[in-house]
């Protein structure tokens, strides 16, 4: 017969070691006050272009950029219709051409928009041929074209390279006999809208107010100006004894461009309980508006890119646009971008332009030499720190652009605009105004942050266009 005993199994041996022995951390966190962070947020970006740009503050909240007188009419960007594989241009677009600036006859312009003749060109085919009679005004509708020239040795040198919207021979329209100054070759398959000068005379002579538009801005061309195209100041030297001196004066434009302040805003709402009863160890208040303020600066920051009245991108002259040559930024286009203007001081770029840049650099053998930038070490090229920006957009079609400007108004560059102490004042340009509590409790304050950017001269912001951000086979 077998005894039975109390002895415990080895299962509920087992089972006793592993009773608790100690207070759990679950339970000892109802005891404790935990470390925690402030709240994060991943909208933050560096905002360099921010950080760079120095503020001027702007009592009057409009700002007038004075400047000489300017005779010189730079070629626009025209924009073009497409149906199908026809293209047409937009006849109030021809506005853009030197000497169709400021014409205001609709039907004129319709008119001229008619006689453009599309016509494509394959890679390397002739456009224009220097030295041959200039009879054509040329509409880039799509694809890239080389401006190419005779090079001191006899060679060909590249003169330039024109893209989409771009345009050439509007001087055609004086109808004085000219040559082409340079070969037009199609570097891609190109699109162009052409007007040739038969056409133009057959409009001007059934519109006579286009005629003697174009009559009188020709002559205008005729006046004295320097390279800039600004009214020239008459001056002697190397004379001697007592020669007559010219008399001079600078001319100043009469209607100067005048920058607004922006504003970007937002209603922070917070509950009076939470306001009043959940502030340790984090002032609720505060962190609400530290975040809301956060993502205001990021807006600040998208429009003095992206504004279509004084963002960077579009307030860049056309004459300081470039296309880069093949399509990823390279050294070359780099080279080229920093030669327009004297004293670059910075460059910005999307991210993935950077990196892009990066590996055109690393085909080459050639490496970014970092600089120190307020204590970062950042890329750089020829000195000129290259910053990142990721506001600049990059489209569908994997292209972005890389923005190269000269700062500071002493040395008429670009500059930021602001106004400081604004009622309720909480930053440098921005404020925080209660606005009352309502019956559900809610507690409201209005956040705003007034901003602008100028460019003093032309030639202080410049564009890489076109820059292709994608990798590419073997690459």
């Amino acid at each position: 017969m077998s005894v039975e005993t109390s002895a415990p199994t080895m299962a509920n041996a087992m089972e006793e070691q592993q009773k608790q022995q100690s207070l759990s951390t679950a339970a000892a966190r109802n005891l404790a006050t935990t470390t925690k962070s402030e709240p994060q947020m991943q909208g933050i970006s560096s905002r360099w272009l921010s950080r760079m740009l120095p503020w001027v503050n702007v009592a009057g909240a409009t700002y007038r950029v004075n400047r000489r007188l300017s005779y010189a009419v730079g070629d626009g960007r025209v924009t073009f219709i497409k149906t199908g594989s026809k293209v047409q241009v937009i006849p109030a677009e021809l506005g853009e051409l030197p000497l169709l600036q400021g014409l205001r006859d609709d039907d004129a312009l319709g008119a001229l928009a008619e006689k453009f003749v599309q016509k494509e060109y394959e890679p390397g085919q002739l456009i224009v041929q220097e030295g041959r009679k200039a009879d054509h005004v040329y509409l880039i509708a799509h694809g890239k074209v080389q401006k190419v020239g005779q090079g001191p040795y006899g060679n060909e040198s590249v003169l330039g390279l024109l893209a989409d919207g771009d345009t050439f021979g509007g001087k055609v329209l004086s109808g004085k006999a000219l040559k082409w100054e340079f070969t037009v070759r199609a570097a891609t398959a190109t699109t162009v809208l052409a007007l040739p000068l038969t056409a133009y005379k057959g409009v001007a002579d059934r519109y006579e107010k286009l005629k003697m538009h174009v009559q009188e801005v020709s002559s205008n061309g005729h006046r004295p100006m320097n390279r800039h195209g600004e009214a020239d100041i008459a001056l002697g030297s190397g004379h001697v004894g007592e020669a007559m001196l010219p008399g001079a004066f600078a001319d100043y434009e009469l209607k100067p461009r005048e920058y607004e302040l922006s504003v970007a805003q937002t209603v922070l709402r917070v509950h009076s309980r939470v306001a009043d009863l959940y502030n340790e160890p984090m002032n609720q208040t505060e962190q609400q508006l530290r975040l809301t303020i956060e993502a205001l600066r990021e807006r600040q920051e998208y429009e003095l890119v992206n504004n279509k009245e004084f963002g960077l991108l579009n307030n860049a002259d056309y004459d300081q646009r470039i296309s880069t040559h093949s399509g990823p930024p390279t050294p070359d286009d780099l080279d080229e971008l920093l030669s327009m203007r004297r004293g670059t001081k910075y460059m910005f770029a999307h991210p993935r332009a950077i990196a892009a840049f990066g590996r055109e650099c690393n085909k080459r053998g050639i490496y970014f030499t970092p600089v120190e930038v307020n204590g970062h070490h950042l890329p750089a090229w020829r000195g000129v720190p290259l910053l990142p920006c990721g506001k600049i957009p990059v489209t569908s079609s994997n292209c972005s652009s890389i923005i190269a400007m000269r700062t500071g108004e002493s040395d008429q560059g670009v500059i930021g605009l602001t106004q400081t102490g604004i009622p309720d004042e909480y930053e440098p340009g921005l404020n925080v105004r209660f606005m009352g509590i309502d019956d559900k409790a809610i507690i409201s304050y209005l956040v705003s942050t007034y901003y602008s950017a100028a460019v003093l001269v032309p030639d202080a912001l410049g564009i890489l266009e076109n820059v292709e951000v994608s990798r590419t086979n073997g690459s």
